[in-house]
């Protein structure tokens, strides 16, 4: 072994073992790997940072941004609405779930799906009365397995594939992971949906993720295109129940009817009073197509409905500018006993009152003549700075982030529109993947499905800075030779010049890794050791880097080893040793079905 080999294994293993430490984050680790190396004369100052411009980096960049997109149009919602049944038991309703959480995942990033559907999957544990866990952990790993389906579905995929065309084999398509995923995800989410999920530990939900800001009260009009106009009453009530909203009364011309009559027919123009949880208040609007009504008023009128004039100060922004809010009104401030007319806040702050949670009391006065009380938490429209200014004058809090979200059906089209406008472009060859998802990206900003400013916060940044620098160590452990040591080595004393046990070595090689360092860091690590055992063997470099994306991608025995399994961890109330119990099976069917497939697909 040269010194030059000597050296990247030593940070090789220096690397693995900071990640397993966790003691700090991972980018932190990838990032002083790389400057080891280059420390170490491994790399180039020149290409030291020549990963931050690999495709594969910029394609998961751009894939966050568009995945933003889908979340807050409320195109998720949309697609939730119209596949999970409604009165499912629960082996059917967790199947459905998880079925929808893995086709998401094909087409954007997997920890958004995940994110996205959170919400969804503790509303149908209430329903089903099961603990949040046993609905949880099958989501979490179904949109696991659904990202092993295409190019853009995990990071794991993006990398593989960029490594394969450093290698100089050019890169996958964005579909060639589709035959082995597929297959892999129907039999994974088929045990999940029938069987395991059964198996997974009935937790208590351990977290405290702020507080509880009970039912919020909030007035949704009825526009000519809502699906609510001519329904009658009963038949909305019927409705909203999946949202866990109820209606509690109705305006119509400005005279409030606080016990309508259910059979009564509900005409455009009408004002629905409706109670419901923060976190399905978007459901409840965009079942029936309802508008809050704050939101859709015009800033150039002031609080009282008389005209006012213009304030250039306070012109209305532009719609995805806004942001949603909570306020919490202290015992100190300046709005008690005040209304919304009181205080202009259109016409002198810029903001909208969208709705208020009054400690579990009813009010029967209308939202722009209720009159605070401390302790009322409102949810507040408008943009960050002129909610910020409001709560310093006024003495309210901000309570924790919240992602409320208001469903749009234009931009959740577009937003659709322009991810599969970017997956065929990419797909046919047309434009190679990076530039058709950055074109994706701008077509996003320009048509406002992604705000111009949100485009940033939406990137995980810590993903992106350890793929960049990562890259630049996996190409030193080619040049240096040291993959094909390493790969020699499993392919000697383990495999004994059989091809069908060294794929077998790498793949659990691979999950046993992944499941205890991040999924993205596990493909860069493994993929010069694929290459260099295929190279060994004179075998198919693609079945051993395919091998590879399926073991970093498929995560299931702790929480740590995929960010879907940590985010479910306080939610779903686990413990560090609740997840082997299905993802143990799990992890033999993966084995069981990808290795046959893996040959067949991809011949060695």
């Amino acid at each position: 072994m040269s010194l030059e080999q000597m050296l990247i294994v030593g940070i090789l293993f220096a690397t693995v073992g900071m990640f397993l430490w966790g003691r700090w984050r991972h980018d932190m680790v990838a990032v002083g790997a790389l400057l080891a190396c280059v420390f170490a004369g491994l790399v180039s100052y020149a290409d030291a940072f020549a990963g931050f411009a690999h495709p594969a980096v910029i394609t998961v960049a751009c894939v966050l941004v568009l995945s933003h997109g889908l979340q807050t149009s409320g195109a998720v919602d949309a697609l939730t609405r119209r596949v999970l049944p409604a009165r499912a038991g629960p082996t059917l309703a967790i199947l459905s779930l998880t079925t929808l959480g893995a086709l998401l995942s094909a087409f954007m990033n997997n920890v958004g799906a995940l994110a996205l559907l959170i919400p969804v999957a503790m509303q149908l544990a209430t329903r089903l009365d099961l603990p949040p866990g046993k609905v949880l952990m099958p989501l979490a790993f179904g949109s696991i397995l659904g990202g092993t389906t295409t190019l853009i579905g995990t990071p794991p995929n993006l990398i593989v594939s960029g490594l394969r065309e450093e290698a100089g084999l050019g890169s996958f398509g964005m579909f060639d992971f589709s035959p082995v995923g597929v297959v892999l995800t129907l039999l994974g989410v088929a045990f999940i949906g029938l069987v395991g999920w059964r198996l997974v530990p009935a937790r208590t939900r351990t977290d405290a993720e702020g507080f509880d800001t009970g039912t919020y009260l909030t007035e949704a009009r009825v526009t000519e295109n809502s699906k609510a106009a001519g329904m009658k009453l009963r038949e909305i009530e019927t409705a909203l129940e999946d949202a866990e909203a109820q209606i509690i009364g109705l305006v119509r011309n400005d005279v409030r009817v606080s016990a309508p009559n259910a059979g009564r027919h509900i005409l455009a123009g009408d004002i629905l009073i409706i109670e419901a949880e923060a976190e399905t208040l978007a459901n409840a609007l965009s079942s029936l197509g309802l508008v809050l009504e704050e939101s859709q008023s015009n800033m150039d009128k002031d609080d009282t409905g008389d005209a006012a004039p213009p304030d250039e100060s306070k012109k209305a922004p532009p719609s995805d500018e806004i942001a949603l809010v909570e306020l919490a009104i202290l015992p100190s401030s300046g709005l008690l006993e005040r209304t919304p007319s009181d205080i202009q806040l259109r016409s002198r702050y810029g903001i909208n009152l969208l709705a208020v949670s009054s400690q579990g009391k009813r009010s029967r006065a209308r939202l722009r003549t209720y009159r605070f009380k401390a302790g009322d938490v409102l949810l507040m429209q408008g943009t960050p700075e002129a909610i910020a200014e409001f709560a310093s004058a006024t003495n309210c809090v901000p309570l924790a982030e919240r992602a409320l979200y208001i469903p749009d059906k234009r931009k959740a089209i577009t937003a659709s529109l322009i991810l599969g406008l970017a997956v065929v472009v990419a797909a046919l060859g047309v434009l190679p993947i990076a530039v058709a998802f950055t074109a994706g990206v701008l077509a996003s900003m320009v048509l406002r499905t992604v705000p111009p400013r949100a485009v940033y916060e939406a990137i995980d940044w810590p993903v992106v800075i350890l793929l960049g620098a990562l890259i630049p160590v996996a190409t030193a452990m080619q040049s240096t030779g040291t993959a094909d040591l390493i790969a020699r080595f499993l392919l000697d004393h383990i495999a004994q010049g059989d091809a069908v046990i060294a794929l077998a070595t790498l793949l659990i090689v691979t999950m046993m890794l992944t499941d205890l360092m991040n999924n993205a860091a596990t493909a860069a690590v493994m993929c010069p050791i694929a290459l260099g055992a295929a190279s060994q063997l004179g075998a198919n470099p693609d079945t051993f880097l395919m091998a590879v994306a399926v073991g970093a991608s498929c995560a299931f025995l702790t929480p740590i080893g995929h960010q879907n399994n940590t985010l479910i961890l306080g939610p779903g109330g686990f413990r560090f040793g609740d997840y082997w119990r299905m993802g143990l099976p799990l992890d033999v069917i993966v084995i069981g079905v990808s290795l046959p497939m893996l040959m067949w697909v991809w011949p060695l």
